[in-house]
C-alpha cells in the first residue's frame, strides 16, 4: 500500500488545536489485531482505540456492512427513518432489559441523553426540586460540560467557568457514603458498573445492590454507563448481565461500531416517554451507515462463541501478566473483568505506567493507561491466543527496560 511519508507527527502541531498530545507512531493499515505504522513497522493491539475496536482492525464482517450500505444510503435526517437503525434498535432491545433506544454518536452524547432524560423524567413526575445527580470519585462521562460535570474528575471540568448544579460526588463503593446523601430530591444516579478510566475498578457486588435499593426507597433513577464495559468487553453483552442489578437507563458507545461512531441510549418505555418530541435530538443519531455497521457487530460479538472466549483470553492475559510481575515485581495487584484489565503500579513505580505504555510501543505492543499508575488493557474480543502470547512477550521486554532504566 502507497505511505505518504510527507505527513509527519511535527505537522500535527502545526495543524491541530493542541488538546492531544500523539505518540510519534502514525498508523497506517490494521488487520485483526496487528497494526503497522508508515515505516512498515508492526504492533500488537493490546488497547483497541481504548476498548472500541472490539473484533481488531478490518474484520470482513465490518468491511462488508459498510461496503454494502455505502452503497445503498448513508444518510437521513430523523424527520425519516431507516431500516438498519430500525434492526439494531431491535436487536439491543430483545437482548436487554430496554424498551426503547435512543441513537447518538458518543459516550458522551449518549450520556448527555441520559442525563437530560433522568432530570426531564424527575421533574415531569415529581417537580422541579427533585434535580440531584449523585456520581462517583474518579468516574469518567464524556467531555461535554454535562457529562464531565458529572464525571468525578474536578481537573477535566475546572477552568471552563460555572460548572452544572445539583450533582453530588462520593467515593465509589461506599455505602454510607452515599446513604448520607441521598434523598427525595435525588433524581438519579450515574455510574460505570465497573470504572475505566478512574483506575479499573469494579464495583462491590453488595455495593450495586445498596444502589439499587437506595434509588428504589428515593424513587431516583439508576444510570449504568457501560460505554466501556459494555458489547462483550467484560465477557457479557453488557456488564449488569453479570449480576442482579438492572438500571433504569444504560449508555452504550464505544465497541457497538467496532470503530465506526455510534453510541445509544437504552431505557424503558416508561421512562423514555418523557423525551417527547423536540425535546432532544442529534444530526447523525441513527445514521444508517453507522447502524449497519452497528448490526453487524451486535451479530458477531452476541454470541456464546465470543463472549465465552472473551473470558478463556482474559484469564490468558491474567496468566501471562502475573509471570511477568513474578519476574520483575512490578504491579500490586492484575484486576478488571473480560477484557477490560489493569496491572497496577506497586510503589516502587508510583505515577510511572506511562512509562511501561511508552518502553512498549518501542517494542512493538500498543497498551493503555488509566491513570498514572495503572496500565490498561483492552485487546480485541477476538484477538488470536498467538497475538495473546506475542504481545505478552514484547510487553514484557519492555517492562524489563523500564526496570533497567
Amino acid at each position: 500500500m502507497s505511505v505518504n511519508m510527507n505527513l509527519t507527527r511535527a505537522q500535527f502541531d502545526e495543524v491541530m488545536v493542541p488538546n492531544y498530545a500523539p505518540s510519534a507512531v502514525i498508523p497506517v493499515r490494521g488487520e485483526g489485531s496487528r497494526v503497522w505504522d508508515q515505516e512498515g513497522k508492526e504492533y500488537i493491539d493490546f488497547a483497541g482505540g481504548i476498548a472500541v475496536n472490539c473484533l481488531g482492525h478490518c474484520h470482513p464482517a465490518l468491511v462488508g456492512a459498510l461496503k454494502t450500505q455505502g452503497e445503498k444510503l448513508w444518510h437521513l435526517a430523523n424527520v425519516m427513518t431507516n431500516e438498519p437503525a430500525l434492526e439494531l434498535a431491535t436487536k439491543l432491545v430483545d437482548a436487554t432489559f430496554a424498551d426503547r433506544v435512543y441513537f447518538a454518536n458518543s459516550g458522551a452524547e449518549a450520556n448527555e441523553a441520559a442525563l437530560k432524560l433522568v432530570r426531564r423524567y424527575a421533574m415531569d413526575k415529581f417537580g422541579a426540586e427533585k434535580d440531584q445527580i449523585i456520581a462517583f470519585d474518579k468516574a469518567f462521562h464524556g467531555r461535554t460540560f454535562f457529562t464531565v460535570s458529572v464525571g468525578g474528575q474536578a481537573a477535566y471540568s475546572d477552568g471552563f467557568g460555572p460548572k452544572p448544579q445539583s450533582i453530588t460526588h462520593v467515593p465509589f463503593n461506599d455505602i454510607a457514603a452515599l446513604e448520607a446523601v441521598i434523598s427525595d430530591k435525588t433524581c438519579a444516579i450515574m455510574m460505570e458498573p465497573l470504572q475505566g478510566e478512574g483506575g479499573i475498578i469494579d464495583a462491590d457486588p453488595e455495593f450495586l445492590k445498596a444502589v439499587r435499593a437506595l434509588c428504589d426507597k428515593h424513587n431516583a433513577l439508576l444510570v449504568f454507563d457501560e460505554v466501556q464495559t459494555g458489547v462483550g468487553r467484560l465477557g457479557e453483552l453488557y456488564a449488569y448481565m453479570r449480576g442482579d442489578v438492572v438500571p433504569d437507563v444504560l449508555t452504550t458507545a464505544k465497541a457497538l461500531g467496532g470503530g465506526f461512531p455510534i453510541a445509544a441510549m437504552l431505557t424503558t418505555k416508561e421512562i423514555a416517554d418523557h423525551l417527547k418530541i423536540g425535546t432532544h435530538g442529534s444530526t447523525y443519531g441513527g445514521n444508517p451507515l453507522a447502524c449497519a455497521i452497528g448490526n453487524a457487530v451486535l451479530d458477531v460479538v452476541n454470541t456464546p462463541e465470543v463472549l465465552n472466549g472473551v473470558k478463556h483470553r482474559e484469564q490468558l492475559l491474567r496468566d501471562g501478566l502475573t509471570k511477568i510481575n513474578d519476574k520483575y515485581d512490578v504491579f500490586t495487584e492484575i484486576r478488571g473483568q473480560g477484557l477490560l484489565i489493569g496491572a497496577v503500579m506497586n510503589e516502587k513505580f508510583q505515577g510511572r505506567a506511562k512509562e511501561f505504555l511508552v518502553a512498549g510501543i518501542s517494542e512493538g505492543v500498543m497498551s493503555l493507561v488509566a491513570g498514572a499508575n495503572v496500565v490498561r488493557f483492552t485487546p480485541s474480543l477476538v484477538i488470536p491466543e498467538a497475538d495473546i502470547a506475542e504481545g505478552l512477550a514484547r510487553f514484557e521486554r519492555a517492562v524489563a527496560k523500564v526496570v533497567a532504566a
